[in-house]
């Protein structure tokens, strides 16, 4: 394990042992308990009753953050013609055919978004051994393969999250800056949470969320109260 610097023990003996915050509670400890130099990220963890291994538990999505992540998103977009047109219309950052796909085959992937039309998957499905591995492949599930690309394209610059379980069962996703107002922070959670909430499979018996974890980029956690959580 890591040595714990001296700011991280100052913060963390501030917690009470065993305690179960409410997501008010704890967003108001994060943010009363910063001296970082840059801005830091919220972040949650979502400990989850299910088998990662289980098609049918597979658990991914997007979600709308309503007060924005407070960061940069590039988006590039496959699209021919007036989609293409509408897709720089509504701010994408690159916008092409087979020229976007060769520059991304040579290695320029300077986005964190890639969003096509379907009439483009032959083009993009080439590129899946490029884009997969980063996680920046289209997907039809994650709303970044429509025909409708201009509100995609503003709907991932506005602020969307993407939720994906990893294999322990774990899901992470940053929600925006701590220097958001504590209101921002709690509405960008609750949508969060309770989209995972929402994408409970059918399958899944029992609890569903074992813990709910949220920190800041340099901070302490904070467990969080599930049945509050369960209510979002």
């Amino acid at each position: 394990m890591a040595h714990a610097g001296k700011r991280y023990r100052a913060i963390a003996a501030k917690t009470e042992p065993n305690k179960v915050y409410s997501l008010s509670e704890a967003v108001a400890f994060l943010k009363e308990n910063t001296s970082c130099k840059f801005d830091e990220t919220v972040e949650v963890s979502v400990n989850l009753d299910v088998d990662p291994r289980a098609a049918d538990q597979n658990i991914r999505g997007m979600v709308s953050m309503p007060a924005g992540t407070g960061k940069t998103v590039r988006v590039a977009v496959f699209a021919r013609g007036t989609v293409a047109d509408e897709a720089k219309a509504a701010g994408a950052d690159f916008v092409g055919a087979e020229d976007l796909a060769e520059k991304i085959t040579a290695g320029d992937i300077a986005f964190e978004v890639c969003i096509a039309s379907p009439d483009m998957m032959g083009v993009v499905g080439r590129l899946g051994k490029v884009l997969g591995p980063k996680g920046l492949m289209p997907n039809p599930k994650l709303g970044t393969v429509t025909p409708n690309v201009g509100a995609a394209v503003k709907n991932s610059k506005a602020g969307q999250v993407e939720f994906r379980l990893d294999k322990e069962g774990i899901v992470h996703a940053g929600l925006c800056k701590l220097s958001f107002a504590k209101e921002k922070i709690e509405e960008n959670a609750k949508a969060f949470l309770g989209a995972i909430v929402k994408a409970r499979p059918a399958g899944v018996k029992g609890a569903y969320l074992k813990s709910v974890t949220i920190s800041s980029t340099m901070g302490v956690g904070l467990k969080l109260n599930t049945a509050e959580v369960l209510g979002f």
